[in-house]
């Protein structure tokens, strides 16, 4: 048997599940996750994070829409998916360039003093500041809340999740697209690949052209607090180069390398060397030692050329849809590609103004061999 639905999703992290719960108010959807739960990979180690700011001019764009749907978000939470936190931008001379380039065109950042700067996070290295700004509208994300709230209103309106249903074959016929997984056999005029760092290999398999994904490790570690430092309303603190950044996380300290290492797609771990040099960069920063690490992982963040996201039908390939290219954004523009991609499969209109959904399509990679 074959089951049959209006649109697949393949994959199952928040860029899915965000797309599938929106779709499937208006049609039959089905989500295939490889994985035995969703969210298993990037969505579940996520730095849990909206920062207004992140990103370039189209994300910023994209980061405006979502961030109503973050504060309310009807039909997914009964409460605001956000909480205060603040992002704490700080420039040794030999960054005070990317500082600037930072801030140009930034809302709602606010320059401040070095000193200003250390009282706010009293861990760091006064001399080590020669500038710093801070948003301080930047939020905590709740991502799993976040998630299986998605995931909750995609079953309401009886959409379907698959989980340990890796795609083993994809064909496309009189039509329709079919996916063969070990959990039964799927089929659906649109199909929407969701696959994260996957996604070109899931375009392989399905014969269409690749948008040249680059999957990049991003590790991150778990410090004790700060003796002596009540560290809870701490902002999130980063350089402007970002060599490093920090946040409070659960009364402990979250540091991340803010490495961006090639890799192929996989189930991530991070790499000792890459840790040890992160974690030297950041305690020269700061005036505490670090002393321990009490837990360790590692995410993939996926981005093509131009590090923006690609959402749209595939030129060459009828009712191939691209949901891939997120980066380290996936979390905080979830609910506005989730929308777009819905008025896109469902002919609708958008939020999104032209221009913006055309610097998303995968169409700009039309010329590609």
């Amino acid at each position: 048997m074959t089951a049959t639905s209006d649109i697949l999703v393949i994959g199952g992290g928040i860029a899915g599940i965000s797309a599938a719960a929106e779709l499937s108010a208006d049609a039959r959807v089905t989500v295939l996750e490889t994985e035995e739960a969703i969210g298993y990979h990037s969505s579940g180690r996520s730095a849990a994070i909206f920062i207004r700011n992140y990103g370039n001019a189209t994300l910023r764009a994209l980061n405006a829409v979502a961030e109503p749907v973050l504060k309310e978000p009807a039909g997914i939470s009964e409460n605001s998916l956000l909480s205060p936190r603040g992002e704490l931008m700080i420039a040794n001379e030999d960054e005070l360039e990317a500082l600037e380039s930072y801030l140009e065109g930034a809302e709602g950042m606010e320059r401040i003093s070095p000193d200003e700067a250390v009282i706010l996070v009293p861990i760091l290295r006064r001399e080590k500041i020669a500038a710093a700004a801070i948003e301080r509208n930047a939020q905590d994300i709740d991502v799993d809340r976040m998630l299986q709230g998605y995931a909750r209103l995609l079953r309401k309106r009886d959409g379907k999740i698959i989980t340990n249903a890796p795609a083993r074959n994809i064909t496309f016929s009189k039509g329709l697209w079919s996916v063969e997984t070990p959990a039964g056999n799927f089929q659906a005029p649109i199909l929407i690949n969701a696959a994260g760092a996957w996604a070109d290999n899931v375009a392989e398999m399905a014969g269409v052209r690749k948008v040249g994904l680059s999957p990049m490790r991003r590790s991150a570690i778990l410090l004790p607090s700060p003796p002596d430092h009540d560290i809870t309303n701490w902002p999130l603190f980063v350089t402007a180069s970002e060599q490093w950044y920090a946040k409070p996380e659960a009364g402990k300290l979250f540091v991340s390398p803010a490495d961006e290492d090639p890799v192929e797609p996989h189930d991530a771990w991070p790499d000792d060397m890459v840790m040890a040099e992160g974690l030297d960069r950041f305690e020269k920063a700061v005036t505490v030692p670090v002393t321990r690490v009490e837990k360790s992982w590692a995410g993939l963040r996926s981005f093509v050329a131009d590090r923006t996201p690609v959402v749209g039908f595939d030129a060459k390939a009828d009712g191939f849809f691209w949901l891939a290219g997120q980066g380290g954004y996936g979390m905080q523009t979830a609910p506005a590609l989730a929308s777009l991609t819905a008025a896109l499969c469902l002919e609708k209109s958008s939020a999104l103004s032209p221009n913006i959904i055309s610097a998303l399509s995968p169409a700009r990679f039309s010329s590609r061999k």
